[in-house]
C-alpha cells in the first residue's frame, strides 16, 4: 500500500487530463494537495495555478523531460514530490522515464502513478462514441520513434479495420507526418469513412470537426499539436440529428444480438 506519512519521501505521477480542473481526478486533486514540490512542462501547470498555493513549483519548457524526472527522483527522497503530466502519465507521459531513472539510479522512492484522463477518451467523449470496442492510439511524432517505424503501425493498425486515435498529429517541425498518414489511411478505409478531429478539448478555444476521409484534407490546417484525430473503422458511421453531424458512432455489437 502506498506510505502516507507525511514525514516521508513520495513521488507522484499525476496526470492532469485535458487541462481544465473539472475533468481532474479526485485522487490526481488530493495527491497535488499533499506535495511539497510540484514538476511540471509549464503548458501543463498553468491551469492547476489555483491548486498550487503554498507549493514548491519547478516549471520547465518541453524537450526537458529527462531533467524534469531526475530531479522529481533526487527530491522524492526527503520530500513529497508530485511530477505533473497531461493526460494520463502512462500514455505518452511523464511515467516511463520516471520510473525508468527510479531503476536506473537504485535508488528506493514510493512511487504512485494517478491516471488521468488521456486525449483518446477526452475526444471521444466530445464525438459522441467513436471508441465503443477495440481501438488503437498511435502517436505521429518521430522525435522518439523513426517515421519507417510509425508508417509500418499505422499500416497494421488500419488493416485490422478498428478505429485508431492519432496523437500529435503535426507541428510546425513536422508539418507533413499527418498528410502522409492519411494517404496510408486511404489505401485501407472507404473515403466516406468518418473522421473526428479534436482541438483544445475541454479548454478554451475548444473546436470538434466532424469529416470524412475523402475530405480530411480540406481541414488540414485545423490540425495540430493540441488535437486528437479519430479515424473512425469499418462499422464506424456519422452520428446525426436532424440530418445534422452530431458525432461519431462505432456499434459495439449489440444490434446483432439484439432487437432494440
Amino acid at each position: 500500500m502506498p506510505s502516507h506519512d507525511k514525514g516521508k519521501g513520495k513521488l507522484f505521477i499525476i496526470g492532469t487530463g485535458p487541462g481544465n480542473l473539472d475533468q481532474l481526478t479526485a485522487r490526481a486533486r488530493n495527491a497535488l494537495g499533499e506535495a511539497e514540490y510540484i514538476i511540471g512542462n509549464a503548458a501543463y501547470l498553468t491551469p492547476l495555478a489555483e491548486l498550487l498555493g503554498g507549493k514548491q513549483v519547478i516549471s520547465s519548457s518541453m524537450g526537458r523531460e529527462v531533467e524534469r524526472a531526475r530531479t522529481a527522483v533526487e527530491l522524492a527522497q526527503d520530500h513529497r514530490v508530485a511530477m505533473v503530466s497531461g493526460g494520463d502519465p502512462g500514455v505518452y507521459g511523464m511515467a516511463s522515464i520516471v520510473l525508468e531513472l527510479v531503476e536506473r539510479t537504485g535508488r528506493v522512492v514510493d512511487v504512485e502513478v494517478v491516471p488521468g484522463i488521456t486525449a483518446a477518451t477526452a475526444a471521444a467523449s466530445l464525438l459522441g462514441s467513436p471508441l465503443s470496442g477495440d481501438f488503437v492510439v498511435l502517436s505521429l511524432s518521430d522525435l522518439l520513434v523513426p517515421l519507417e517505424v510509425i508508417e509500418e503501425r499505422l499500416s497494421a493498425a488500419l488493416s485490422m479495420g478498428v478505429p485508431i486515435v492519432l496523437y500529435n498529429p503535426k507541428s510546425r517541425g513536422r508539418p507533413h507526418n499527418f498528410s502522409r498518414a492519411m494517404e496510408i489511411a486511404g489505401r485501407f478505409r472507404r473515403p466516406d469513412t468518418p473522421v473526428g478531429i479534436v482541438k483544445n478539448a475541454y479548454r478554451e478555444e475548444e473546436t470538434v470537426i466532424i469529416t470524412t476521409l475523402r475530405e480530411i484534407m480540406d481541414c488540414n490546417d485545423e490540425v495540430d499539436m493540441h488535437s486528437s484525430v479519430i479515424i473512425g473503422g469499418e462499422e464506424s458511421r456519422i452520428w446525426k440529428v436532424n440530418g445534422d453531424a452530431r458525432g461519431i458512432i462505432t456499434p459495439r455489437g449489440y444490434h446483432k444480438k439484439y432487437v432494440y
